[in-house]
């Protein structure tokens, strides 16, 4: 597997905003790759001052490092934009088509990009894009799992690392903005049972974990 610098860099943001704290085999389960392969890169970005390495407390990105890491994302998330608002792919399709384009768009292309897509503010699983200056206005969510019992809330953002889990919530009916009321937690395997749409379906932990929710007040 042939992964650049610059994936490395926005993986590492992406785990630090996620996870908080950024480690040698978090980063290696995330890009799915060996911890030996991570270490020897994390040396060569270290020595080229885009991270640097705080003992107890994991890598963190230099402010080069966060900017090279931040176009990246801008670029892949504008392109999901695209590939599905313009060609017609599944939001469950786009994450891979999107990690070839990132990479071979110069910033001229992605400012042009952008304008065509009527500068777009979140990509299609509800993740904010970077404006040109690099600046990110996040949403306040909560994971699915926060949720107790009677709680009213709506789908704002949903992980797009599992095409299988995207998968899923589109065969069931999931997908953003939709509004559900939690019925029942399951203590025993921290399962959630919502209501949608007049369907009742059982999320698993790993499942709600992944998708992020405005509570309703």
């Amino acid at each position: 597997m042939n992964t650049s610098p610059e994936d490395y860099l926005k993986n590492i943001y992406i785990v630090k905003e996620t996870v908080g704290k950024v480690t040698t085999s978090g980063l290696a389960e995330k890009m799915g790759i060996t911890a030996p392969a991570v270490s020897d890169m994390i040396s060569k970005l270290a020595k080229s001052g885009h991270i640097k390495n705080i003992p107890y407390k994991g890598f963190e990105l230099t402010k080069k490092g966060e900017e090279t890491a931040i176009n990246l994302i801008r670029k892949h998330r504008l392109w999901e934009v695209f590939l599905v608002q313009e060609l017609g792919y599944e939001w469950n399709k786009v994450h891979d088509e999107a990690e070839k384009l990132e990479h071979s768009s110069s910033d001229e292309l992605i400012t042009k990009l952008e304008e065509y897509l009527s500068f777009p503010e979140y990509d299609p699983h509800g993740h904010p894009i970077p404006d040109k200056q690099g600046k990110i206005i996040k949403q306040k969510v909560i994971p699915c799992t926060e949720l107790e019992v009677g709680d009213i809330a709506e789908i704002r953002e949903v992980s797009d690392a599992s095409q299988e889990v995207l998968g899923y919530l589109t065969k069931v009916g999931l997908r953003l903005n939709v509004k559900f009321s939690v019925v029942e937690k399951i203590n025993f395997d921290n399962s959630v049972q919502i209501e949608f749409e007049n369907q009742k379906i059982f999320l698993s932990e790993k499942l709600a974990k992944n998708i992020y929710v405005r509570k309703s007040s």
